[in-house]
């Protein structure tokens, strides 16, 4: 993934912000697919993340991923939000179902 930009959004506990990876221009026969049949992106790379769930006694659960990693995420999970004209996805760590290597 390239370079993120840093974004001035700081996710509180387990939750993180991602910025989705463009949708599929083509099939893989390739046929070309105009913006209304494209499929809602499920991977994206994390651009921020919080500190961490609060567990009962007062500590804090360490992130499994971190700012970088590229991820794959459950299809309607999160909030879409804006942020300086760019999409975003802010989420739970638990709606993210791996990283991808």
């Amino acid at each position: 993934m390239a370079k993120a930009k840093k974004i001035n959004v700081k996710p509180l506990g387990d939750r993180v912000v991602i910025k989705p990876m463009e949708a599929e221009e083509r099939t893989a026969g390739g046929i070309v697919l105009p913006d209304t049949a494209k499929e809602k992106p499920q991977k994206g790379g994390v651009v921020a993340a919080g500190p961490g769930r609060t567990l009962e006694d007062g500590g804090v659960s360490e992130m499994s991923v971190k700012i970088g990693d590229v991820v794959l995420f459950a299809k309607y999970a999160g909030t879409a939000i804006t942020v300086d004209g760019d999409e975003y996805q802010i989420m739970r760590e638990a709606d993210i179902l791996a990283i991808i290597e």
